[in-house]
């Protein structure tokens, strides 16, 4: 009778499956529409928060960063909360329209704080040593609220809507295979696109003609984006819920526990499901305590079809390898998170800099917009990966015999080396700048910060340009190796893990600045990070993150040294090992 059940149950899984039409590039129009116009209200909101943090809400710069820097990690953070929710209960299209609806409600709320004068302070005068008055505590509430439903829109929309995409297209057909490749190139490049005009066009409008407009742009966006997403509702391929892979791993790591006292000499418990869609790995032998969570004893009882009667006593031998690859990759996804820590510092208080260094452009009545140096970070990363696709990796293919050129570890440490010298290039054009700053006139005072260097601030591009090729390697690397380490069944985690790095790094730089700013106040030397940069030695907080990259570096170099890559059981051999 049970075989019966199961066997129907079988059936009728694989009938559900049969019945799925796959649209590939036919709802592709929706989803892309969506996902630029999404990234354009999201990007839009937060690109230039920093500088209205400091301008409408009268921050301090220090105060700023941190604010924005906590804003950055509880949006990455959340991403494993909505991949949970998302995996385990809602699917993927009902968790991304409501993270959707969340970061439209959340850009028009950010927008009244512009609009709305009793939800911002008063202008400070434009007067050196003018007293500028705080927000009050309604204005931080409702700007507050704001930031949490653009946190919860973020989190639920960035481990979603790449697989949502992906989903759309046949994974059992090569034309299918072939579309989902392609929508990676296209999600990328929608990325990268919605970044530049969020950095260029809406940054402009911004500082330059309104923040009440500047703000309204991305309302709109995300609302289109809304409209666009909805319109294909019921054309989408919606992937029901299978439940979040935290639970494999908690399982397995409980039932090991439990079975800690058992040695590994009993029978090993090594069956998988018939609908198992999974690459069968091979035994490893790291980690082999978790091999426990497998023996197989009489007490331990089966199902007609093979499965535990009870998951929480015996695991399979896949299960264990499967988590296994999780862990492995644990101390290789620390290190690569702090590169990170770097990378944010330049898209903060590169910013601050280049308010006190001559941002003409050609004409003197045209000024480059603050937030706007940025998009060279991102000109960087978008020229060079062409190059590396196209030219690097064919000629490190001939001398290595990979297709892919290198290993995603080697890109990522070469990502890391750059990254430190992109900090140390910082600290010497910083150090340029300031000394300008002190021995020539001035071009005029930036308000509530100090004189404007007459040095160029084009001498801020090559620090940027060096971060956005570290990030090509290092950032689309982790990316790589997480997608190729993981179980099929825990890319979604993956791609979660790969924001909540974003995000650990965040929290770390809101630390470390307020730490090297509380420390340096009251030191002999000065305090490094003050409002006016041309009375701190910001580049002493370069030198001290390249530093700390420099360790980093080299932990990372023996983790990844200890890391063995994924092995898969061939399909035509089960003995044959394929490294993948």
């Amino acid at each position: 009778m049970e075989a019966e059940k199961t066997e129907k149950k079988i059936t009728e899984e694989e009938d559900d499956e049969s019945k799925i039409i796959y649209r590939g590039w036919k709802v592709m129009p929706f989803i892309i529409g969506n996902e630029t116009f999404e990234k354009l209200g999201i990007v839009g909101s937060s690109s230039n928060l920093v500088i209205y943090l400091t301008t409408v809400f009268n921050m301090k710069s220090i105060t700023a960063a941190t604010v924005v820097n906590i804003y950055s990690g509880t949006s990455n953070f959340g991403t494993i909360v909505a991949a949970f929710l998302c995996d385990s209960y809602f699917g993927r299209y009902k968790t991304l329209s409501v993270a959707m609806i969340a970061c439209f409600l959340g850009s028009v709320a950010m927008d009244l704080t512009a609009v709305i004068n009793q939800l911002h302070p008063a202008k400070c005068a434009k007067e050196i040593g003018s007293v500028c008055k705080g927000p009050s505590i309604v204005q931080i509430m409702f700007l507050a609220g704001a930031m949490v439903l653009l946190v919860i829109g973020a989190g639920g929309i960035r481990p979603c809507n790449l697989p949502f995409g992906a989903d759309q297209f046949d994974p059992k057909t090569k034309e299918g295979k072939r579309g989902i490749e392609s929508f990676f190139n296209w999600y990328f490049f929608t990325f990268t696109f919605a970044q530049m005009v969020s950095l260029t066009v809406i940054v402009y409008v911004q500082s330059n003609v309104s923040w009440s407009i500047g703000l309204a742009i991305p309302a709109i966006l995300m609302f289109l984006g809304c409209l666009i997403f909805f319109s294909g509702s019921k054309l989408y391929v919606k992937v029901k819920p299978s439940g979040s892979p935290i639970h494999s791993i908690t399982r397995v790591i409980v039932v090991a526990i439990k079975k800690r006292k058992l040695n590994l000499v009993g029978s090993m418990y090594t069956h998988t499901a018939k609908d198992f869609r999974n690459s069968k790995l091979s035994h490893t032998e790291q980690f082999r305590f978790l091999d426990k969570a497998a023996i197989q004893t009489p007490e331990d009882k089966l199902n007609i079809d093979g499965s535990p009667a009870d998951p929480w006593k015996l695991c399979s031998m896949q299960q264990v390898e499967e988590v296994k690859c999780v862990i492995r990759v644990l101390p290789v996804w620390l290190s690569a998170a702090l590169f990170y820590v770097a990378y944010i510092q330049q898209t903060t208080y590169t910013i601050f800099q280049s308010l006190q260094s001559d941002r003409h452009l050609g004409s003197k009545s045209f000024q480059i917009p603050p937030a706007t140096y940025t998009v060279f970070l991102m000109l960087g990363m978008t020229i060079f990966i062409p190059i590396y696709d196209r030219v690097l990796v064919p000629f490190l293919r001939k001398y290595t015999g990979r297709d892919s050129g290198i290993t995603q570890l080697q890109r990522v440490g070469a990502g890391m080396f750059l990254c430190i010298t992109s900090m140390m290039v910082s600290a010497i054009v910083e150090q340029r700048r300031r000394t300008v700053a002190l021995t020539r006139p001035p071009l005029g005072f930036a308000l509530r910060k100090g004189a404007i260097s007459s040095m160029s601030g084009m001498w801020l591009i090559p620090q940027l340009v060096l971060m956005g090729v570290g990030d090509a390697l290092a950032g689309v690397g982790q990316m790589e190796f997480y997608y190729k380490q993981f179980p099929e069944n825990m890319r979604s985690f993956a791609g979660s893990l790969y924001y909540c790095g974003i995000g650990l790094a965040s929290y770390l730089s809101s630390f470390l600045l307020s730490a090297v700013h509380n420390i340096t106040e009251g030191s002999l030397g000065g305090n490094w990070l003050p409002e006016d940069l041309n009375k701190g030695r910001l580049e002493y907080f370069y030198y001290f993150v390249a530093g700390m990259m420099t360790i980093n570096f080299a932990y990372f170099l023996l983790v990844s040294h200890w890391y063995r890559y994924k092995d898969i059981v061939a399909k035509d051999n089960d003995i044959d090992k394929v490294s993948v």
